[in-house]
């Protein structure tokens, strides 16, 4: 619309985002647990970064049943969006069947009637897990900004202290994408002998300079909403969703492709053009605003500037020498993965990975999916990951 015919609309009308969006996504002790289960460890955790968290508690979700010598369970890390609930349909408060719906059930790659299936929300998570929107001990107010910053090795930590609980010392195998690969490689240097087998999929040995600077325009998003308050904004009637928002359209770009974009979108209006109205959109805009709008519904703004960060400061190899040094305790099998369209986490990054853990005699195999989908080619790919990940687990059921 021309400012001439009238009062142009506001830009969120534009991007047909919310007056107001919510406080914060995050899920509160109160609300629907769905099929969440909840633990408090039994002793304070002492952070990487210095400084101590006396209390947490971790929200997980199960699948299938540990058998008798607790040898079957797999352990499943999310990605940076993602959360404990990996399948198992939405009841509760899920909309949705799960992130890895295709990949883990019944008879699937992942399969929950052979194997007993573990999903951890991270430390300083919003779906439950002790993050930012939890409540300090010392006041019960939220966090805020007061929440440390953690990092993998950190949340690595507390899965472990959870296998402790669940009577797990050994995982059949830790399985993860993205963030939840970084994990992946994070349990084989620090407990390679509680890990049979892992499976790191579309990640990295440690974070690159185009991986670190995407980051860090999202954090600046986010930050630079004036409802954010320097964190310190849950009292508020407002959160800052339109920071949140913005930093999930820009890493939706980088997660997809190219191609992609072209096959779905091209340059087709969404809104009219012909006035060549600045804010007019075309249908790819469109599909951001759409993603935009419904994150901040789902996540805790908080907690995407500590988990982004924490992705930043991903290096397997630091203070241990280099990545070959951290790895080499480690002897299991290892499955890799990479999407041939993924310019975020690009296949040379994986091929890395499986180069490193095929030195010494070491099993390492690798699959390369061929997909436009980009990063999120893991998260879309079922039909052509879930095989290969399946033969991987089955070979490994049958090594001595």
């Amino acid at each position: 619309m021309n400012v001439r015919d009238g009062d142009p609309p506001s830009l969120h009308q534009r991007r047909n985002w919310p007056d107001r969006f919510p406080v914060t996504g995050a899920w509160r002790p109160g609300d629907d647990p769905g099929a969440r289960q909840f633990t408090t460890l039994d002793r304070p955790v002492a952070l990487e970064g210095g400084g101590v968290l006396e209390t947490v508690t971790l929200a997980y979700e199960t699948w299938g049943q540990l058998n008798a010598t607790a040898s079957n369970a797999i352990l499943i890390c999310h990605a940076l969006t993602g959360d404990a609930h990996v399948t198992g349909g939405g009841g509760g408060t899920y909309t949705e069947d799960g992130w890895w719906s295709k990949i883990v059930g019944p008879g699937l790659a992942i399969d929950t009637d052979e194997y007993f299936v573990v999903c951890v929300n991270v430390l300083g998570g919003c779906q439950g897990t002790t993050g930012p929107s939890s409540a300090h001990p010392t006041d019960g107010l939220p966090y805020g900004s007061r929440f440390p910053q953690v990092t993998n090795r950190d949340v690595v930590r507390t899965q472990a202290c959870l296998a402790d609980q669940l009577g797990i010392d050994r995982w059949f195998a830790v399985v993860g994408g993205s963030m939840g690969g970084m994990a992946v490689l994070e349990w084989a240097a620090m407990y390679p002998d509680r890990v049979r087998a892992i499976a790191p999929i579309a990640t990295t040995l440690a974070a690159s300079p185009q991986q670190i600077a995407w980051s860090a325009v999202g954090r600046l998003a986010v930050a630079s909403d004036p409802n954010f308050h320097g964190g310190d904004y849950y009292a508020d009637e407002i959160g800052p969703g339109r920071g949140l928002a913005v930093a999930r359209e820009i890493a939706i770009i980088h997660y997809r492709s190219d191609e992609e974009w072209n096959q779905r979108f091209g340059r087709d209006p969404l809104d009219r053009l012909d006035s060549f109205d600045q804010w007019g959109r075309f249908q790819v805009e469109g599909y951001l605003d759409h993603h935009g709008r419904k994150f901040p519904e789902r996540f805790d703004a908080n907690t995407y500037l500590v988990l982004n960060r924490l992705m930043d400061l991903h290096d397997v190899g630091r203070n241990r020498g280099g990545v070959e040094k951290a790895m080499e305790r480690f002897r299991g099998p290892t499955f890799t993965a990479s999407v041939s369209s993924d310019f975020l986490y690009p296949p040379y990054q994986q091929d890395d990975i499986a180069d490193l853990f095929s030195t010494g005699g070491r099993w390492s195999c690798h699959h390369r999916l061929e997909s436009m989908y980009g990063h999120d080619g893991f998260l879309v790919e079922h039909e052509k990951l879930g095989p290969a990940l399946a033969e991987f687990l089955d070979k490994v059921a049958i090594e001595p």
